[in-house]
């Protein structure tokens, strides 16, 4: 079921009455409505499934359990070790399997041979890489000691399948939302069109600049050969606008869903277009996604050697080169974070100024803002193209065609008048930076008879000039 689709338009109201109905002192009964519904939008996709989730949130629920219960800590890590064998073997039979048989028989020629392995023919469970590093994180927090394990199983369902953010994040720490359900919700009118707020503007991103600019993104990437340079370029610039607005879109949706049901979620996206580096793209782009590999892996690679750069660095192309595998079994999404990586060691290289410690962000984040935003959207851009091409062989095509400065014949062709609605976009979210999102402050600068204006004019834009249906992009992941 899609955020943007008439099913869930007449799902959330639907959930949203009887929760409402129920009443904030019956929080068992509402939790259980959540269940029921969450179970119910995910089982649309495919219900099959819904095996999977419940096992896997059995398995970290009472594996929560016997790690604080254990005595011993060679009993704590068994169950540790367990939760995270399961979470990371799903991954890997769904995700990864035939990514690794594919590359491991070419590698040793055995395509053909008896010793040639099977590749299995599953599709991907919709947000297994999310929910999955969400649990996963659960167990983890607990061996460590920075939560107690949750007795009550109903509440823990709730946490891992959650609709709102279910399926494409964010990726929310039991340690933020779990004790939400514990608590009793109340119907708060502000919050609740707070909500309503974030819904449409994220329904604003995700159909009318991201399904829109994704007609010329895909024009061009569907014969990358047949274009120029300057069309690939815009292309790979178009494209990094398309999935931001893509996936924050849906983030805001789901935060804003969230809202509705008197729960908060992560902020997940800030402006990351704006970013004077690299290293600050990844502080502003997929937030909690970050926050978990900066805690789960990098950390705990550098916790001995916090002031090494050589295993800091080490730690980075470790988080980052699994960030870009996160997103799909592919050598592009790979190179990916590789790429990423090696542009924030070199932003982090240390050296001596005036006798101070300082590194080449020093002097980035010295620099004119407009300098600096341009150098970190080139980078980010460049990257993009490994996000989107096919294979790394296409990539390096279309990397190849843009640096050769060949004339683009049909870039007239794919402009469209549709993709002007990124520089409103861009102004709308700069003006209002310092806010959650361009709805916030109108309640205190416009009277109602103004707001609405501007909300049915957002309301007309989406049902008007919204693009062919795209499923988010972040669904794949």
């Amino acid at each position: 079921m899609l955020f943007n689709s008439f099913n869930f338009g007449l799902f959330l109201p639907i959930v949203l009455l009887l929760y409402w109905a129920i009443g904030y002192q019956k929080i068992k009964f509402q939790n259980l409505l959540l269940l029921i519904a969450s179970y119910f939008f995910y089982g649309l996709w495919d219900w099959r499934f819904l095996l999977l989730i419940l096992i896997s949130s059995l398995i970290d629920y009472y594996s929560g359990i016997e790690i604080e219960k254990s005595a011993t800590k060679s009993r704590k890590k068994f169950f540790l070790f367990f939760s995270v064998f399961w979470n990371l073997g799903i991954l890997f039979v769904f995700k990864y399997y035939n990514f690794f048989i594919t590359e491991f028989t070419t590698l040793f020629g055995l395509e053909s041979s008896e010793y040639a392995f099977s590749s299995l023919n599953i599709i991907l469970p919709v947000g297994l890489s999310f929910y999955t590093f969400q649990t996963l994180s659960y167990s983890l927090d607990v061996y460590k000691g920075k939560i107690k394990a949750t007795y009550n199983l109903l509440n823990f369902l709730c946490f891992v399948s959650f609709f709102p953010q279910l399926v494409a994040g964010p990726i929310e720490r039991a340690g933020n939302l779990l004790p939400q359900f514990n608590k009793s919700r109340t119907l708060d009118i502000n919050n609740f069109k707070d909500g309503l707020r974030l819904i449409l503007w994220g329904l604003f991103k995700k159909m009318v600049v991201a399904d829109n600019v994704a007609l010329a993104v895909n024009a061009i990437y569907a014969s990358p050969d047949e274009q120029g340079s300057l069309s690939l370029f815009y292309a790979s610039a178009l494209f990094f606008f398309q999935i931001y607005c893509d996936f924050s879109g849906y983030s805001d949706i789901a935060i804003g869903s969230a809202k509705l049901f008197g729960f908060k979620l992560s902020k997940n996206f800030n402006i990351p277009y704006l970013s004077r580096s690299v290293s600050e793209f990844w502080q502003r782009w997929h937030i909690t996604l970050t926050r978990w590999f900066t805690e789960y892996v990098y950390a705990s690679i550098i916790r001995k050697y916090k002031h090494s750069y050589i295993i800091k660095t080490f730690a980075l192309f470790v988080s980052m080169g699994l960030i870009g595998l996160w997103h799909g079994a592919n050598w592009t999404f790979i190179v990916f974070g590789i790429y990423q990586a090696i542009m924030i060691a070199i932003e982090r290289i240390p050296f001596k100024f005036k006798g101070k410690k300082v590194s080449i962000n020093y002097y980035i984040n010295k620099m004119p803002l407009g300098f600096a935003v341009v150098y970190s959207f080139i980078i980010i851009t460049s990257s993009s193209i490994f996000f989107r091409a096919e294979s790394l062989s296409s990539a390096f095509e279309i990397i190849k065609t843009i640096v050769s400065f060949i004339p683009s014949e049909k870039f007239t062709t794919v402009i469209g008048l549709k993709v002007l609605v990124i520089p409103f976009l861009v102004l709308l979210e700069y003006v209002t930076r310092t806010k959650n999102h361009p709805f916030e402050e109108l309640e205190k600068i416009m009277n109602r008879p103004l707001r609405w204006a501007v909300y049915y004019i957002f309301i007309i834009a989406i049902i008007r000039y919204a693009g062919p249906a795209e499923q988010f992009i972040y669904f794949q992941f």
